[in-house]
């Protein structure tokens, strides 16, 4: 099955093709890490003789280890692409192919294939009012994905879960060689509007995340009736106790190319975040989707008693990731992670 979906051509590199960026999936579970060496053996192997059966012959360079993935320059004539393989060295990304079952099927073709791009459910102990956090980038595609997606759940179970909007203890999108900072800021700003005006941090976001335009932020906390004098004097505050222009300049601080970003340090160590979005309900990370009807069915698995809010139906797309409306063909599980 797997073999007639890919390839016999070239045509099947393009399926190599890899999350964009730094991205890296959230759901990956700690496993026992396979030597690199055999790693990328078994990466390079597999390319050839399971997809490119013997057509075309691929060099896998720079293989390195990041978070719970390798991750792979692969050569195809004068072409590099890159592609990640789980340390355990199973699964072959973008799309989730588990290699050892691929290579067994034909020798135990009973044996069915399990779909390992949809992880096991989460097993969320319930509590009488459900904890949850969301860690995001304030301007990572997937974390403003994620919050369109949370936004109507938010409104819908109200005061009868604790919601935090927490930030991944580092920063991707931002510049020190031309200064800006325009992540870290919005971290910050959010971080405030939390902080000291609760109420109004949803209807700023709702704002918030329909446009990228220049002054947004501004005109976003004027329609959502925020305290901008507050929110300033808090974020110089803030920025001052979590070191946060600091580490932005001393780059020899940085989590590999990036700023750490540690106003919620403790609770990354903790619930181990290792990139944007991460969804934690009573203290476990959550499997979800990023439609509205797939996060209130995850958060609702933290209630002790569900109230009948968890039986409201809400939209089952799942928003574009980055600003503005629309939606995407599917919830997806990319991330921003380093």
């Amino acid at each position: 099955m797997v073999k007639k979906l890919v390839l016999g051509s070239l045509v099947a590199v393009a399926f190599l093709v890899v999350f964009a960026g730094c991205e890296t999936p959230t759901f990956l579970n700690k496993k026992a890490v396979m030597n690199p060496e055999a790693a990328k053996a078994k990466m390079e192997k597999f390319i050839n003789e399971e997809l490119l059966q013997g057509k075309q012959k691929v060099q896998v360079e720079e293989f390195v280890k990041e978070g719970d993935l390798y991750r792979a320059k692969i050569k195809v004539g004068e072409q590099e692409l890159t592609a990640y393989l789980t340390t355990d060295g199973k699964t072959f990304f973008p799309q989730a192919v588990n290699i050892d079952e691929v290579q067994n099927k034909d020798k135990n073709p009973s044996q069915p294939q399990k779909d390992a791009s949809k992880p096991a459910p989460a097993d969320i102990t319930p509590q009488a009012v459900p904890d949850v956090k969301l860690f995001v980038m304030s301007y990572c595609p997937y974390g403003t994905q994620i919050e369109k997606g949370i936004l109507p759940v938010l409104q819908t179970l109200g005061n009868k879960i604790k919601f935090n909007l927490e930030f991944v203890n580092y920063s991707m999108h931002n510049d020190l060689s031309t200064g800006d900072r325009k992540e870290l800021d919005e971290n910050l700003r959010q971080y405030c509007i939390q902080k000291n005006q609760p109420d109004k941090l949803n209807p700023y976001l709702t704002c918030f995340l329909k446009s990228q335009e220049p002054g947004q932020e501004t005109s976003c906390m004027t329609s959502a009736g925020v305290n901008a004098t507050q929110v300033a004097s808090c974020m110089t505050q803030a920025d001052t106790q979590f070191d946060v222009t600091k580490n932005f300049k001393d780059q020899s601080t940085y989590q590999g190319q990036f700023p750490l970003f540690n106003v919620n340090k403790e609770d990354n160590a903790k619930y181990d975040v290792q990139g944007s979005p991460t969804l934690v309900v009573n203290g476990t990370t959550a499997e979800s989707g990023r439609d509205s009807q797939s996060l209130l069915a995850a958060i609702c698995q933290g209630f002790m008693t569900k109230p009948k809010e968890c039986d409201t139906a809400l939209s089952a797309t799942a928003p574009n990731p980055g600003f503005g409306e629309g939606t995407a063909a599917s919830s997806g599980s990319a991330s921003c992670g380093n």
